[in-house]
């Protein structure tokens, strides 16, 4: 478990709905397209921040590229009307220097910076001094640890108003997604850090916006405190991402439909909840026992195949293995690919204690 230093959300926000949202254009394009979006967001009481991309960083130098420092003086005229705070992408100290003089309220990092550490640090080395509030996306890799580690360079720059954004990971193969969610890594951050926030970003998880409501609804169950969502009062129009905005009332209708988790709440719930925990650990305490006993077993097939000089490796008995066990699996509802998984682990255990063995042998 790390220990960082967090401001919890509720000290620096202030009160917030479940779930706790934070809207606005991929792009901005004009003052007045910030303005008629941002007005219509906040009728919508879970928003509480603005975002708006001013600087963005395009896979190609012909595209759109944003409109840059003016930008910040409409965010400006948002704030005023609308009394929404502001959020904006920084990837150089020059953004932040930018966005601390124009009264940004918020900054985040993106996934194409969040992936370099020295941008990161350079970022760290304007925000010292300052108290801003940074959101953190998940670098574009799936990798835990960098992730953690730029949460840790700008919580060592003194910032503790801190957010992880999660909003998926590239992959080479297609799939539905345009980002790959891969839950089991921020499920991860969050262990490994209980006390930072984070939320989702189903915008740049699904590339479209037929898939939001799932995703959204897949971040709040596992426990995720809010989300950003792209938002544009004309998505047809957007100069960037057209496919995956929606429009401020689109906004509404989805977070309606969303399931929010409450607290336990009562000691009723908090006894039964207990209870069916105590069975977990109790079912827990057994699978180890089996696997413990299960690896004994393999040890012995080790020395019986080191005396007979029998290879260590038998792809038939694996292939025979994994299917029938699938088969009976299926059987009792458990999921192929976390069956596969699971005994791929297994099997990957016993064979390097059968290989330790061997080397034992020969030692003797």
């Amino acid at each position: 478990m790390y220990r960082l230093d967090i401001l919890p959300l509720n000290k620096w926000l202030g009160h917030y709905e479940l779930p706790f949202i934070v809207s606005g254009p991929c792009s901005a394009e004009s003052e007045q397209q910030l303005l008629d979006t941002a007005k219509a967001l906040a009728n919508i009481s879970n928003v509480k921040v603005f975002r708006a991309g001013i600087w963005k960083p395009r896979t190609h130098p012909k595209t759109f590229e944003g409109v840059g420092i003016k930008g910040l003086k409409w965010l400006k005229s948002v704030k005023k009307e609308t009394g929404l705070l502001t959020a904006v992408e920084v990837a150089t100290p020059k953004h932040v220097e930018e966005c601390l003089r124009n009264k940004v309220d918020i900054l985040w990092i993106g996934a194409r910076t969040s992936v370099n550490p020295f941008s990161v640090q350079e970022i760290c080395s304007v925000l010292k001094g300052t108290d801003i509030p940074v959101m953190v996306k998940n670098p574009v890799n799936p990798d835990v640890q960098l992730w953690l580690g730029a949460l840790e360079r700008i919580n060592q720059a003194g910032i503790k108003k801190l957010i992880a954004i999660h909003r998926g990971f590239f992959s080479f193969k297609k799939n539905l997604y345009r980002n790959n969610p891969l839950w089991e890594i921020p499920v991860e951050l969050k262990r490994l850090c209980p006390d930072l926030p984070v939320i989702c970003d189903p915008s740049h998880i699904c590339g479209n916006k037929e898939l939001l409501l799932d995703v959204s609804q897949k971040a709040l169950d596992t426990g995720m405190d809010g989300l950003m969502i792209e938002s544009h009062i004309n998505p047809d129009i957007a100069l960037t991402d057209t496919k995956q905005q929606i429009t401020p009332q689109q906004l509404s209708e989805l977070i309606y439909k969303l399931k929010v988790h409450k607290a336990l709440g009562n000691v009723n719930s908090e006894d039964k909840l207990k209870k069916l925990r105590n069975l977990i650990d109790k079912l827990d305490n057994e699978l180890l026992n089996i696997v413990s006993e299960r690896m004994k077993v393999s040890e012995k097939i080790g020395r019986y195949k080191n005396n007979n000089n029998i290879a260590i490796y038998q792809k038939q008995r694996w292939n025979k293995m994994i299917r029938n066990n699938l088969i009976i699996g299926n059987k009792f509802g458990l999921n192929k690919d976390f069956l596969s998984k699971f005994f791929a682990l297994i099997h990957k255990e016993s064979i390097q204690r059968q290989k330790n063995n061997k080397t034992e042998m020969k030692k003797i």
